[in-house]
């Protein structure tokens, strides 16, 4: 193909020149085209790094090219209502369509394989009960005992997301819309900007590793920058943050180029200059020191609910933080039970796919566990993974949860089309970039509108689900309202495939059950790493 390439450029250059004298003489006016193709041809066939160029000049450039438009083609050409990823079109349509109170019926029935392995549904009551005469806007009360500001939280809240992952004009629009709806904004581990501050909305602020907006210089907690960021009244709940779904166990870095000094000053640290988050705190080192420092934080942010975020990984450290509790008598408010399917910007592929309980099995682990060591009635759950429709929520509170958080839902709302582009800081839709140009594309006065359209009508649709089902009380919801297809042939209840806890059992050793003594003897309230044991 070289050597073609080399013959078309002096059979191209001697056409031209021949048609210019004899037949044509504004023909050499086609070299302003030719000349640069073929200037580009000799400059793919002499570089080195691309060998499909080097072989094929010009040509090869459209294998790129492709590789470019590939998404975006799968998308509006190839992707069927159900298969796209990670996100499929249905739900995405039915964000858009409650996002902009649009019509979200469907018709001629169901697209999904109800005789697929995996298919879940709902189990509906002869003995449905009238939607409108329940709440439309279902609340928990988050705060225990020991806590004095408790906080009546929305069961369908923003997930946590930071200022620096997403715009300027994103975050606003989604505290504009908790504003309106009433419902809580996660400010993400970067701290609170004063975009999270603009409109007023229910905040809960999380803190990471890097303890942003609450750092020592050398990236400690610190106690007195912690008391000036929880003492407002729109910060509702503390929430510390040890691991996420899209990349558990992994720390980052936040590179010089991108701490700017509007983000310094937000993050307090030095502008300019890298910073690390590592994958671990410094702050504690032990179960029973993550308890102290939750117990530190309630009472320095004047009594506010304190809970942690985490992906379950090691059972036997969920199950040590339970047995700190107990030896200790100190609880958190609440714990968010983030899935491995969770989404970020950018995250490790290995971590993304493969590290991380996903939240099903999670969530029912930590809600099956607080109930074997009879804490369930002092700590609300809060879970995270891809929850989008009044479904999603009614699943998550069947294995347990008493809210739920959501993150690509509401940039869906806020106009994400999941171009795929959130780590190339180049969004078409100004959410997760901070290219100036395109933020200045996203309205807030429009988007905070249907982030808070998205989640009233989402609300509204889980509360017809209880209603079909009968059911007037969240506390009624339980894992015997869902059922799953294990084969063509057999279909087992929530119940019967996460079988509950007895209370209390996990509290004396004899009567823990037989598929928990692993994990319940590797556990301990002195130390995260699980025990040796002699019998291993």
């Amino acid at each position: 193909m070289r050597n073609e390439f080399v013959g078309f450029t002096i059979i191209s250059l001697l056409t031209v020149g021949l048609l210019h004298y004899f037949v044509w003489p504004n023909a050499i006016w086609s070299l302003i085209i030719l000349i640069p193709l073929l200037l580009l041809g000799w400059y793919d066939m002499l570089q080195s790094k691309h060998a499909i160029m080097r072989n094929f000049p010009i040509l090869g450039r459209g294998r790129y090219m492709m590789e470019e438009l590939r998404p975006a083609i799968y998308q509006y050409f190839i992707e069927s209502e159900t298969n796209g990823a990670p996100i499929n079109r249905i739900h995405r349509s039915i964000v858009y369509q409650r996002a902009k109170k649009e019509r979200s019926t469907t018709p001629f029935g169901t697209q999904l394989g109800v005789y697929d392995e995996g298919y879940e549904w709902m189990n509906h009551s002869i003995g449905a009960l009238d939607a409108h005469d329940m709440s439309q806007h279902p609340r928990v009360t988050i705060g225990n005992s020991a806590c004095t500001q408790p906080y009546s939280c929305s069961i369908y809240n923003v997930s946590a997301m930071s200022f620096g992952s997403l715009s300027s004009a994103a975050i606003e629009a989604l505290n504009g819309g908790a504003k309106i709806g009433a419902f809580a904004h996660n400010t993400g581990e970067g701290g609170i900007s004063p975009y999270h501050d603009k409109f007023g909305g229910d905040l809960i602020y999380q803190i990471g590793t890097g303890y942003f907006g609450c750092r020592t210089p050398d990236g400690n907690f610190d106690a007195d920058l912690f008391i000036q960021r929880t003492k407002a009244d729109n910060v509702k709940m503390i929430e510390l943050k040890l691991s996420q779904g899209a990349k558990p166990g992994h720390g980052g870095i936040l590179p010089a180029k991108k701490n700017t000094p509007e983000i310094a000053k937000i993050r307090n640290v030095e502008p300019g200059v890298s910073v690390l988050s590592p994958p671990f705190h410094k702050a504690f080192s032990t179960p029973i020191g993550l308890l102290e420092l939750l117990a530190k934080m309630r009472k320095l942010s004047g009594g506010k609910p304190v809970g942690f975020k985490f992906c379950v990984g090691k059972k036997s450290e969920f199950i040590a933080i339970c047995k700190a509790m107990i030896k200790t008598g100190i609880s958190p408010d609440f714990i968010a039970v983030d899935g491995g399917e969770g989404g970020t910007g950018a995250a490790p592929l290995e971590f993304s796919n493969s590290v991380g309980m996903p939240y099903k099995e999670g969530l029912a682990f930590v809600h099956d566990c607080l109930v074997g060591f009879d804490l369930r009635d002092e700590i609300k759950i809060i879970a995270a993974g891809k929850i989008i429709t009044g479904f999603h929520i009614f699943q998550a509170m069947a294995l347990g949860a008493d809210a739920c958080y959501s993150a690509r839902a509401m940039m869906l709302a806020l106009g994400c089309i999941q171009a795929l582009e959130c780590n190339k800081n180049n969004c078409p839709t100004g959410v997760a970039t901070q290219d100036k140009e395109l933020v200045a594309g996203l309205d807030v006065g429009d988007k905070k509108k249907r982030v808070a359209s998205f989640h009233e009508e989402t609300v509204k649709s889980f509360v017809e689900l209880m209603a079909a089902s009968g059911i007037s009380k969240l506390s009624q919801i339980d894992r015997r309202q869902i059922s799953r297809r294990i084969t063509m042939k057999e279909v087992r209840r929530y119940d019967e495939i996460y079988q509950p806890m007895k209370k209390g059992c996990l509290l004396n050793e004899a009567s823990v059950p037989e598929s928990w003594k692993l994990f319940y003897n590797e556990a301990s309230a002195e130390q995260f790493a699980p025990l040796v044991l002699d019998n291993i």
